[in-house]
Order: structure tokens, then sequence, then C-alpha cells
């Protein structure tokens, strides 16, 4: 049973949610009914309903607002995760079923931008959880460092274009700390949706960074999902980013077991990053269209992709610079993930130059 202070936090939240003016999925989905069937449930990890949803309870800014705590979540919450990543997912429904991994024809992407007049720089990033653990939330000290062990040891393995260092973030040098920030490549701690979610917990323990030479090729350790695999460089050549991205995941999943759901996908943190758990993205200068975002939003849109400031989710765009990328992840193949990034943003430059 879920104790008597964790329901009396989770009702205190309701009724604050239910009151604010909150645009979130969160408050959309969690309807008195949805919220009394659930409030008594438990998975074997011990997450109640209240890991899931106290990140959108702190934060009515959110625009999602829940997390799974561990994969377990996912089906025992499913009444709120269900309609929640339905909508996220543009109609992925709870009858659906994510199509099997497919990277496609590497080949087949080129440059976006090959005159290099606007987009700054492209990047294919996916997050993985490994096998056997529970989501951030649930980790144990021990277990943050059992797993860092484990990806520094299977990173030190990459050979050729994809080798490099793995920097553990206890104890890192400041020099080596600043120099990885001055390269936008540091994650921080203190994101306050992922504070709210208990993400955040025996910091920095277990987290660390792992670059290539050339820093194009990052992972990220135990930030928000265990693994986040950065493919990435200036300019707009997707099909070479693209390539270095999968030859990477193919290479490290020989090594590592990653969780896999036959409906979901694979598993991570946050349901908005579900199922391929793509994210293709571009720093773009598009001057003439930023003086008419309504357009350029409908653009976007048509080709499901999100507009975001400069720095990512919560910011602004700096110089006319915006980060655009595929905002569906579940009920498509990774290529086709890619495949809408490419088409949408071939289409934004073709209507920036017509202007």
């Amino acid at each position: 049973m879920v104790d008597a202070a964790v329901l009396e936090k989770m009702e205190a939240g309701f009724a604050k949610l239910a009151a604010s003016d909150s645009k979130s999925l969160l408050k959309k989905y969690l309807t008195r009914e949805v919220f009394d069937a659930l409030k008594n449930k438990k998975t074997s990890f011990g997450s109640t309903l209240l890991d899931c949803v106290q990140s959108g309870f702190e934060n009515p800014d959110s625009g999602v607002g829940i997390y799974a705590p561990d994969a377990e979540a996912y089906t025992l919450f499913s009444d709120l995760f269900d309609p929640i990543i339905e909508d996220y997912h543009k109609g992925f429904k709870k009858t659906d079923k994510h199509p099997a991994r497919d990277f496609g024809d590497v080949a087949a992407f080129g440059n976006v931008d090959p005159t290099g007049e606007f987009v700054v720089s492209t990047r294919v990033r996916c997050g993985r959880s490994m096998e056997g653990y529970p989501f951030n939330p649930c980790l144990t000290e021990a277990q943050y460092k059992e797993m860092e062990d484990k990806v520094s040891a299977t990173l030190s393995g990459l050979e050729g274009e994809l080798k490099g260092k793995f920097y553990p973030l206890t104890g890192m040098d400041k020099a080596v700390q600043q120099q990885l920030i001055d390269d936008h490549f540091l994650f921080k701690e203190g994101d306050r949706f992922l504070q709210a979610a208990n993400a955040c917990r025996f910091w920095p323990t277990g987290r660390g960074i792992y670059h290539n030479d050339n820093k194009t090729f990052l992972v990220w350790c135990n930030e928000e999902d265990h693994l986040r695999i950065i493919s990435m460089q200036m300019g707009g050549d997707l099909g070479q980013i693209y390539r270095r991205l999968v030859t990477a995941v193919n290479d490290i999943e020989k090594r590592i077991p990653f969780s896999h759901h036959d409906r979901l996908g694979f598993l991570t943190f946050c349901p908005t990053n579900l199922g391929t758990t793509i994210r293709a993205s571009v720093h773009i200068k598009v001057p003439k269209l930023a003086k008419d975002y309504a357009k350029l939003e409908a653009t976007a849109d048509k080709y499901n992709l999100q507009v975001r400031g400069t720095r990512g989710e919560h910011s602004e765009a700096e110089g006319g610079i915006y980060d655009i990328s595929n905002k569906r992840r579940m009920g498509l193949t990774e290529f086709q993930a890619v495949k809408e990034m490419y088409d949408g943003i071939s289409e934004i430059i073709k209507i920036e130059k017509s202007l």
C-alpha cells in the first residue's frame, strides 16, 4: 500500500495542478477518475503515481509533466501514460505497436544545406536504458557507480572515428570541466524539471561524458537517461552524422543489453523520447521566416517538427537561430523519424530562399 504521507502529497499536488492554468498534458489527462484509480498502486521497484507526476505538479509550465521512474510504470500507470503518449506522438494509440528498429538506407541522406548559408550545426541523438536497472529516481548510489563502470569500459573499446575518452563527473579537473562546457558538451545539474522528478540524486556519482577525438561523437552517462548517444558536427551534412550514429549504436548494443518494450519500443525516462528515441535537429538561421513566426511554426508543424530556442527547450532564439527537430518518435522507424526532419528542413530552407 502507498503510505498516508505520500497520498497526502499526491492529493495536495493534484489540487494545486487542477487550480493552476497549466497547459501540460498531465493536467489534460490526470482526471479525478484516473487519479483515484492509480493513486494506491506501486511498481515492484516501489514507485508510486507521485514519482511519475511530481515534476508536473511542481512545474505547472511543463509541456508534458510526467516521467517514468522505472520501466514497469508504463504498464502499471498506463491509464495516464497512454493518452499522453497518444497526444504527444501524434496518434500513437494504446492498440498500436511501435515498429521494429530500422535505420533504413544510411546512404539516403545528404547535406541539407550544401552552401552553408542556413544550417549552423546538425545533431542526431538517441536515448537508451540499460536492461535490469530502473530509471533515475529508483537508482541506488551503488547502481549509479556500477553503471558508470560498465559504460566507461564499453566505450573504451570503441575504435576508428569513435575512439575517444570517458570523463567521470566525480572529481573532474576544473580545466577539463571548463573545456567541456565551452564545447557545449557538458550537461549541468539543476534542471528544475528533472530535479523535481527526483532524477538528480547522488549527483555527480555515476555521471560522466565520453567524446571521440574529433568531438563529433558524444555519450552522456546518467544525465536524464542511462545513455544519450549523440552524433553532431558543424554544417548540414546530415548523412555523415546519421551514419556515425548508426555505427555507434550498433557497436554499443553488441556490448550492453538495452531495455526494449514490445509495444513502446526503446524505453526512456521521459515518454516523449520513447520508441525510436531519435531526435534529429539543426541549429538554423532563418531571419526572414523568423519575422513571420506563425509561418515558420506552420511549416514545422506540417512535417511534425518542433521549433525551440537556440539552447533547446525553454530558451529564446539567440540571433535568430532556432533549434528545429523531429517531434514524433513513436509509431515510425528511426529512418522515417530522421526523414521527417530532413524533408521539413529542406522545405524551410526553400521558403526562406523565396522570401
